[in-house]
């Protein structure tokens, strides 16, 4: 039987679905890598991989796209790791620094900067030019908060625009998956996220960041009603910054 390749994102807040992949039986029918959220999404795009752990920004330029598990990264509110650092109030900001790392992140921060804060700003790519703001996400973003003078987490920004929860990242697949694998990868999906603690005791305490907050209550797993419906939105959101584009 030819392996599923899975590329899944090595950020912490991905660590329960890799333990309960690799504590199932799944595991022996899986090829599986572990990538930063961009290279995750040019794998699936790509076709290197069948199923990968995305932003969710990408999936329009996913071949077949289609989502195929029950649960992703998402929150309801603040998400304490995809953040706008500044050094200015947000209404003062003039140039903005985007993460490599995340389609999803950048594209939120332009969403809300336009339609929110309905605020033009320059977009800058090059790490080295200093600007007045920053988009950051995942690991690097813990304990940080307090290196700015203002820390704007966007998923708490999203809820306060559009009253709901986020989706940051789902499980797409570029072709048909089985429904018998699909049942077989969310129930390990799930058997992961029911091992939090055993995933808790595996990492790093960080002196000023709170893991199990941020793993049983800053992050939510589930693909609802209302996250699917805030994707929707979002992708939408993202076109018509497009369209102002061309």
């Amino acid at each position: 039987m030819n392996k599923i390749k899975i590329s899944a994102v090595a950020y912490t807040n991905t660590k329960a679905f890799i333990y309960g992949l690799e504590h199932s039986d799944i595991i022996n029918k899986i090829d599986l890598s572990l990538d930063i959220p961009s290279d995750c999404a040019a794998k699936v795009i790509s076709g290197q991989v069948d199923i990968g752990l995305m932003p969710v920004a990408a999936i329009p330029l996913v071949p077949h796209a289609n989502i195929v598990a029950d649960y992703c990264i998402g929150s309801d509110g603040a998400v304490n790791s995809v953040f706008i650092f500044s050094d200015v109030p947000v209404h003062e900001i003039k140039t903005l620094k985007m993460d490599v790392h995340s389609r999803t992140s950048n594209n939120l921060a332009k969403v809300l900067l336009k339609f929110h804060w309905k605020k033009e700003v320059e977009f800058v790519t090059d790490q080295s030019v200093k600007t007045d703001a920053l988009v950051l996400i995942g690991d690097r973003t813990f304990g940080k908060k307090g290196h700015y003078a203002f820390a704007y987490d966007m998923g708490e920004e999203w809820k306060n625009f559009t009253g709901l929860p986020f989706m940051y990242a789902a499980w797409v697949a570029n072709k048909e998956i089985s429904a018998e694998f699909k049942t077989e990868f969310n129930a390990a999906l799930k058997f992961g996220l029911e091992h939090r603690d055993d995933v808790l005791s595996d990492l790093p305490e960080i002196s000023n960041f709170d893991l199990k907050d941020y793993l049983y209550h800053k992050l939510q797993f589930e693909v609802t009603e209302d996250r699917t419906k805030a994707l929707k939105m979002f992708l939408q959101y993202i076109n018509e910054l497009e369209k102002v584009k061309a």
